[in-house]
C-alpha cells in the first residue's frame, strides 16, 4: 500500500542514471573488445561509471526499503529515480567516493538519502533499511566475481577480467566498511534500534565523524594491513587473486606508467 502512495513520476528512472549506465555499457564493450586505443582509459571510465551505478543502487535500496516500511516521503524527494543529483549530499555520495577510488583504490561508503525514521514502526524495519545498502554492494560483488568462482573465464579478455576484479575489490571494501558498527555508518544503523535510548543519545554527537574516524584508523599501518588482508581473503574465496586486483588498479590509473608484471600478464 505504501508503494501505491508514490506517484509514477516519482518512480521513473532518471535520464542521468540511464546515461551513467550507457557509459558503463559502452566502455565495458570497449574494454572487452580492445577497441579503445588506450585500454587504461577505457578501464578507468568503465570502473568509474560502474562504481557510480553501484552507489546509486546502494542508495536506492535504502530508499525503496524505507518506502515499503512506511516512509512515503522518499518518492517526493526523488530517491526512487536513481538520480544521484537528488541525494542530500552529492559531494559525499558520489564525488568523494570516486576521488577515494582514484587516490587509494578503496570503496568509500557515501551517505546520501534522508529517511524520516519517525514514520517507520518496528526495530526490524529500521535495521533492514540500514542493511539494504551494503547488501546491495555484496550482491554487486557476487555478480562481478561470478566468472571467477564459476570458472567461466575462458574467452574473457584479460583487461576486462582485471577491471571486474578491481570493481569487485571496491564493492567488498564498501560492504565491509559500511557494515562496521560505527556511528554514521550503516552497520551502526543496523544495531541502533536495539540500543537503549541513553546509549543512542550519548553516541549521536559522534555520528558525523564516524567515517573520518574509520579512515584515520586505516592510516595506521597495522590496521590497514589487517583490513586489506581480510578483503583479500574474501576475494580469494570468490576466486580472485591479488594479481587480478593489482593489475586492475594498475590499468585503472591510466595516467601512470604501467607495471611490467601486468603487461606480461596481459
Amino acid at each position: 500500500m505504501t508503494t501505491a502512495l508514490s506517484r509514477p513520476s516519482e518512480r521513473r528512472i532518471s535520464p542521468v542514471f540511464l546515461g551513467i549506465v550507457a557509459v558503463t555499457a559502452v566502455t565495458g564493450w570497449a574494454t572487452w573488445t580492445g577497441f579503445a586505443e588506450r585500454p587504461g582509459l577505457a578501464v578507468f571510465l568503465f570502473v568509474t561509471a560502474a562504481w557510480i551505478v553501484s552507489l546509486c543502487l546502494h542508495e536506492y535500496a535504502h530508499a525503496r526499503t524505507a518506502l515499503h516500511s512506511g516512509d512515503i516521503s522518499v518518492g517526493a524527494k526523488g530517491y526512487l529515480t536513481l538520480n544521484p543529483l537528488k541525494y542530500t549530499h552529492a559531494l559525499l555520495s558520489i564525488v568523494l567516493p570516486v576521488v577515494f577510488v582514484i587516490m587509494g583504490g578503496i570503496g568509500l561508503p557515501g551517505g546520501a538519502v534522508f529517511i524520516e525514521r519517525g514514520r517507520i514502526r518496528g526495530r526490524w524495519r529500521h535495521s533492514l533499511i540500514s542493511a539494504a545498502g551494503p547488501l546491495t554492494n555484496v550482491l554487486f560483488a557476487v555478480v562481478c566475481t561470478a566468472p571467477f568462482w564459476l570458472g567461466a573465464l575462458d574467452g574473457v579478455p584479460r583487461d576486462f577480467r582485471f577491471a571486474l576484479a578491481f570493481l569487485a575489490l571496491l564493492q567488498v571494501t564498501a560492504a565491509v566498511l559500511n557494515f562496521l558498527p560505527v556511528p554514521g555508518l550503516d552497520g551502526y544503523g543496523v544495531i541502533e534500534p536495539w540500543l537503549s535510548r541513553d546509549v543512542r543519545r550519548q553516541v549521536e554527537p559522534f555520528a558525523p565523524f564516524g567515517l573520518l574516524f574509520v579512515f584515520a584508523l586505516l592510516w595506521v599501518p597495522e590496521i590497514n594491513s589487517g583490513f586489506f588482508d581480510m578483503v583479500d581473503a574474501v576475494l580469494r574465496a570468490l576466486g580472485i587473486g591479488e594479481v587480478d586486483t593489482y593489475c586492475g588498479y594498475d590499468l585503472f590509473r591510466f595516467w601512470r606508467d604501467g607495471n611490467e608484471l601486468c603487461s606480461v600478464t596481459r
